[in-house]
């Protein structure tokens, strides 16, 4: 069960928000008692690169022995 401050990554591309499937965001606020999060993506800096709300089929957990990556954002 994802909760508050977990840690999960974005199971879809979110474009209107520059995001990218396999993303990595936290939990900043659960509704419904898990059905949905409001979950905000920060750059390596810890500069907020968006706020979401999304569903519970948009996010999942992240798993033992997986590896973060990084990716550039594209220019505006």
């Amino acid at each position: 069960m994802i909760k508050e401050l977990d840690t999960v990554v974005l199971s879809c591309d979110l474009p209107e928000h520059e995001l990218k499937r396999g993303d990595i965001g936290a939990v900043v606020h659960c509704y419904k008692v898990g059905e949905a999060f409001e979950v905000e993506f920060i750059t390596g800096q810890g500069e907020t690169v968006a706020v979401a709300t999304l569903n519970i089929e948009h996010v999942r957990l992240m798993q033992d022995k997986e590896i973060l990556h990084v990716r550039k954002l594209q220019a505006a």
